[in-house]
């Protein structure tokens, strides 16, 4: 009660409770944290999301910017991919000036971020979070003492929506060009102090937003509510679109404002505790699955803002695994964040500030959107996965009468490079994009062995991509199969033959007769597709010994280009492995040739590479590469690469994948299960020799915890959930054992049982 007492007021009993719902401490390697306000959207501004609400937050003292995103926003029909749409922000105007003892902060393990500062002599405290549960943002605005804010607030839109105030509410209501019609309700509640509804725009005498980062581009309505001598302020967001995910719909379903309103009124703020423990209880379900130790970092770096951190990381080459840690658990938060029902992430995940953000800030379907569900299954978060494939399925009957104005003889589907959400797409056409597509619904399968998802949902995707290609494919006078008028992604000429289609299409095959096997289903189709397997044209060894990325032996060994797309094969295909040992060293030599270098993603998928080439070091070199500080928008592309300070990848500008990519690449460091057996620490670089994780998932329906000593497994639990055969190897040891599902068994670094199931 004491405590109560003491901290009334300042916590305002609700920070009590959020932050000790589930844990005293967060880690100090689940906390992000700076010494000053965000200066900049993309690079220092820290984001909060739902699955479909996102957020950035400034944390600034004077006028507080949070520029908020709903997934569903889009520009664009099915002869366009259209836009990503900035929604709007919320401006709060504080005057809180000079302030000390400032902290601005993200916990990772709680999806809460939060500011404290002192400002004329109180001590102030902001907490905020966005609710999957309640599907609202929450933003609660607390001081030490009595009568702290005065201000005013704005809630403005990038569309020209009409903007209202009922009492303490404002409202947001607009519609696009394309019919889409869109809703934000923001309610404001006060505790002391007065507020009230001013329609007579902005103050004359100043421009409230002078100095906000990013705030040019903003007209602020007339509407404002005023504050003064609040106690303490709660703000609570809600906003949607009409969007359905349902072209014979229309991809239009009902208006948001009945279900935002009762979002909003279902949040009562006598009783926001228990939106915080609802909130926290529900995210750390997904991400408390996982927990991973990679070492100690020294006291005194891991005591540094997380900016400096990062540049002390990069310039003085210092040791810190605790950051490493850090940065694979913050792709499972952004993935967590940004893909819970509803959409999948996109380019950016769900956070977008401009209405021509670059790339339409869309689904690319060359790499991009895949490179974003690397980490989903081996991480432990599956269903996080379910997003993409539901989009798929649901832009597929767009997908075919567009295939079909392309392709007129072919029958199934496929994609454009550039894709949005109501079935459009642009720029080039990508033929073996659907294929890549289709390895993501085998892929889940695999981690999960779910065999009514397998018969139901993923059996008839990957068969009817196989028709297109069983149409698509051109037989030469000797039998053997090419994929025409085929391109090497941003690479290369256009012809046939080329091995990023080639190798797509084998995986395609091989996981169709697997599909089928598994539910002894199709037989005669089965065969017939192995067949056409067999013909297709091989990948070849060029004449300095890399692997082709094209039937033409052109290879330039002093070529650099950021796409490695002809080793998919490696990864994340898997028709190239040890098993193979010319093409895997032919593959090695490529990735050699083509450098450490490249832009975000590209270092991103290099990780992955060297991971399966069991080279734990060289993987290791390209996560420092990836985690190299960048402080600024002007990197040069063709160099590109590195993350900003807030630890978004920078490709740049800001593209996602470079994040999810490197947690799937620690992933594939400790654990591999891509050719039929579990591989325990395959690519453990020397910089971890002493660590642990638990919670890694290997196909066939395994979770894995280890344990490692000095650079050697000391221990492995293996939990089934699903599965029942397990082959598990560690450097030449091998075992293999059957567990019944939910079933475990404990071994020991040589492989020897220590707990029998």
């Amino acid at each position: 009660m004491m405590l109560i007492k003491i901290f009334s007021g300042f916590f305002s009993a609700l920070a009590l409770i959020a932050f000790a719902a589930a844990e005293s401490v967060p880690r100090a390697e689940s906390v992000l944290w700076y010494s000053q306000p965000a200066r900049s959207w993309m690079t220092e501004a820290l984001p909060l999301g739902n699955g479909s609400l996102g957020a950035m937050v400034f944390g600034r003292t004077d006028t507080e910017r949070i520029q908020f995103n709903v997934n569903s926003l889009w520009t664009g029909h099915e002869k366009d991919t259209g836009h990503y749409q900035a929604f709007g922000d919320i401006f709060i105007q504080l005057n809180h000036a000079a302030p000390t003892d400032y902290r601005r902060e993200l916990d990772i393990s709680r999806a809460v971020q939060r500011v404290r500062y002192v400002s004329g002599g109180k001590r102030y405290e902001r907490t905020a979070l966005i609710s999957h549960p309640a599907k609202v943002m929450v933003k609660h605005f607390g001081a030490d003492q009595p009568g702290g804010y005065t201000g005013r607030l704005w809630l403005t839109d990038m569309h020209d929506a009409k903007i209202t105030a009922d009492g303490s509410r404002i409202t947001a209501v607009g519609r696009l060009e394309n019919g889409l019609e869109y809703e934000a309700q923001l309610a404001v509640f006060s505790k002391g102090g007065k507020l009230r509804v001013e329609n007579s725009g902005p103050p004359s005498e100043s421009n409230p937003l002078a100095g906000v980062p990013g705030a040019q581009h903003v007209k602020l309505p007339a509407v404002s509510l005023v504050f003064e001598a609040c106690d303490s302020l709660t703000l609570v967001l809600a906003a949607d679109t009409n969007y359905t995910p349902d072209a014979a719909k229309g991809w239009r379903g009902v208006h948001p404002h009945a279900e935002l309103t009762r979002r909003v009124d279902a949040v009562r703020v006598d009783a926001l505790q228990d939106v915080f423990r609802e909130h926290i209880v529900d995210y750390q379900s997904l991400f408390k699955r996982f927990q991973l130790s990679l070492g100690k970092s020294d006291s005194v770096i891991a005591g540094k803002p997380t900016d400096q951190r990062l540049l002390a990381y990069t310039r003085d080459k210092t040791r810190d695994p605790q950051l490493e840690e850090m940065f694979v658990q913050y792709g499972r938060y952004l993935l967590i964040s940004s893909s819970r029902g509803g959409l999948p992430a996109n380019l950016q995940g769900l956070w977008n500030e401009s209405n021509k953000p670059m790339w339409r800030s869309d689904y690319h379907s060359n790499i991009n959107v895949q490179m974003n569900y690397w980490l989903a299954e081996p991480t432990n978060l599956s269903e996080l996965h379910l997003p993409f494939l539901h989009y798929v399925r649901s832009q597929i009957p767009v997908y075919r009468e567009r295939t079909r104005e392309e392709y007129p003889k072919s029958r199934g589907w496929t994609v454009r490079t550039e894709n949005g959400i109501h079935g459009g797409g642009s720029f080039v056409w990508n033929p073996p994009g659907s294929a890549w597509y289709a390895l993501h619904f085998w892929e889940h399968y695999a981690f999960t062995g779910d065999l009514a998802y397998l018969r139901d949902i993923a059996y008839p995707v990957i068969k009817e991509v196989c028709q297109f290609w069983e149409d698509a494919l051109m037989e030469r006078p000797d039998g053997t199969l090419v994929a025409p008028k085929g391109w090497s992604p941003e690479h290369g000429p256009v012809e046939a033959g080329v091995s990023y289609d080639q190798q797509i299409i084998y995986d395609l095959f091989t996981n169709y007769v697997e599909a089928a096997d598994k539910l002894g289903l199709d037989r005669a189709y089965r065969d017939k597709i192995a067949t056409m397997r067999g013909k297709l044209l091989k990948p070849k060894i060029g004449s300095w010994g890399q692997l082709q990325e094209w039937e033409t032996d052109r290879d330039n060994p002093k070529d650099d280009h950021r796409h490695v797309s002809h080793l998919f094969a490696l990864h994340p295909g898997r028709q190239i492995s040890s098993l193979s040992p010319d093409l895997f060293e032919a593959a090695k030599v490529s990735l050699r040739a083509r450098g450490d270098g490249g832009t975000g993603w590209s270092r991103a998928w290099k990780i992955n590479f060297w991971a399966r080439f069991r080279d734990g070091d060289h993987a290791y070199v390209m996560l420092r590469n990836l985690m190299t500080a960048v402080n600024n928008v002007g990197t040069d592309m063709r160099d590109g690469g590195g993350v900003y300070p807030n630890l978004f990848d920078a490709h740049p500008p800001f593209q996602i994948d470079g994040n999810f990519g490197a947690s799937a690449g620690v992933a594939e460091m400790l654990v591999q299960s891509q050719t039929g057996e579990i591989d325990l620490l395959p690519a453990l670089p020397a910089a971890w020799p002493d660590g642990s994780v638990s919670g890694l998932c290997a196909r066939g329906g395994f979770t894995l915890d280890l344990t490692w000593s000095a650079g050697r497994l000391a221990s492995v639990r293996v939990t089934s959930t699903g599965g029942t055969n397990a082959r598990l190897r560690v450097g030449d040891q091998v075992r293999e054992f059957s567990l019944r599902p939910g079933a475990s068994i404990s071994l020991d670094g040589s492989l020897k049982t220590i707990d029998p199931p």
